[in-house]
């Protein structure tokens, strides 16, 4: 059986071998494998809550043997955010030491729902969300993975073909008791909330995709731990070896202190224009900032204990580790002069208390809501959210310094905006 999954991927990343790009095909740019002890130790190490098999995996590693590892995405929401990129960045890890990395968007499984990390039943997508959202996912992932140099999948190619007859057999492997056994199952059971009959059938799909690719490791947050076995479970049915599972530290906290999460809204999402997404990494909690160094940057351990001790020492303040942090991260996915840009304008705009450099301008006839404006660019997104704002005196004039009162306010002249804590709109009215 072929496993390539290929068909409806972009079209830059087409091939013929149904995997790479365009610009550089699977396989034609080989990377060596790479035994560097220290790099392996910080891969097994960073960000990681348990390792299944680590003395085999290690050994594994040190051997110089190529491995296959694996990552499922569910393209549930249109924008990957910091909490994903955790596992993201140790599957760069592992392709930097010159093994093959396995990316898996989960257009299948996304429509039956994981519900790993959910005290409440998830519910079933349709296809036309999953399509849409799942439209620009290689394009964001490939600001953290080499996608030219990756195996991009969707696993609706071998688990729509499925019939009931193998997902019978895949089912019975496992037992009933395995499922409700997981704390927030048994959780909801004991609340009397319902558990849906779907959602038992998410480990099978996600562990079968381990039998799909041939994955020789496969890396999850530590909530997924059940999905993950899955995979090994049904590798040993089909005769193949186990496979050797990294699991990640718990989810990230999000800018509201909860798991970073995009039905939340308090995500940094890799899309975020870089001003913005500086400005987000400056308003997470003073405690969280080590936790996003190790979690969300590849600064070596090394600098960030040393970073560590000189604030404990106060000769390094806490806000400019905290800069740190927004630069490096605005950087992984905008590129260092932009992070620059972003970082002089945060500096600014809330240290001078000024205006930021690249704030967009917009030209309107005068006499147009301010509202109207603000709805056209997507600086609000709605009337409610607009009349909130004005409700909390968080739209602000800048040459006045006055907040904006009225939710009828017409724009009469040319002027800049404040809207929020780092939302800004220069509107400039027509000659």
């Amino acid at each position: 059986m072929s496993f390539l999954g290929y068909k409806n991927l972009p079209a830059k990343y087409k091939c013929s071998k149904g995997y790479g790009t365009v610009d550089g095909m699977f396989g034609t740019r080989k990377r060596l494998v790479t035994v560097d002890k220290e790099k392996i130790t910080e891969l097994l190490t960073r960000g990681v809550e348990e390792i299944i098999s680590y003395d085999k995996l290690k050994e594994a590693l040190l051997s110089g043997k190529k491995l296959r590892v694996k990552l499922g995405i569910d393209p549930t929401s249109p924008n990957l955010h910091l909490g994903r990129s955790i596992p993201l960045l140790k599957m760069r890890d592992f392709q930097e030491l010159g093994h093959t990395v396995v990316l898996i968007i989960g257009d299948f499984t996304g429509v039956i729902g994981d519900t790993s990390d959910k005290e409440t039943e998830r519910p079933m997508l349709d296809s036309d969300t999953i399509e849409r959202n799942k439209k620009t996912y290689f394009d964001q992932l490939g600001k953290v993975i080499d996608v030219d140099n990756a195996e991009l999948r969707y696993n609706s190619q071998w688990l729509e073909k499925l019939t009931y007859r193998e997902i019978g057999e895949h089912a019975d492997q496992f037992s009933v008791a395995d499922f409700i056994a997981r704390d927030n199952i048994k959780r909801r059971l004991n609340a009397g909330k319902r558990v849906s009959l779907r959602e038992t059938l998410y480990p099978l799909l996600q562990g079968y995709d381990s039998v799909a690719i041939n994955a020789d490791v496969e890396i999850g947050g530590v909530d997924q731990r059940f999905n993950l076995l899955a995979g090994r479970t049904l590798q040993s049915h089909f005769g193949k070896q186990p496979q050797d599972i990294v699991m990640t530290t718990f989810p990230l906290q999000g800018l509201d202190g909860r798991k970073m999460s995009s039905s939340w809204g308090n995500t940094i999402n890799f899309t975020d224009e870089p001003s913005d997404m500086y400005g987000k990494v400056m308003s997470v909690r003073d405690v969280l900032v080590d936790d996003y160094f190790v979690l969300c940057t590849r600064v070596s351990t090394r600098e960030i204990e040393r970073m560590k001790r000189e604030r404990e020492a106060k000769t390094l303040h806490p806000r400019d580790m905290k800069m740190r942090l927004a630069r490096d991260i605005v950087t992984i996915y905008h590129g260092e002069e932009w992070a620059e840009r972003a970082e002089k304008n945060f500096t600014d705009t809330f240290g001078k208390k000024g205006m930021p450099e690249d704030v967009e301008e917009v030209v309107v006839e005068a006499g147009t809501l301010l509202v109207d404006v603000l709805l056209d660019r997507a600086v609000v997104t709605s009337k409610n959210e607009f009349r909130k704002l004005i409700a909390k005196g968080a739209i602000t004039d800048m040459a006045t310094g006055e907040k904006v009162d009225d939710v009828h306010a017409v724009v009469g002249r040319h002027a800049d905006f404040k809207i929020g804590k780092r939302r800004f709109l220069k509107v400039r009215l027509v000659k």
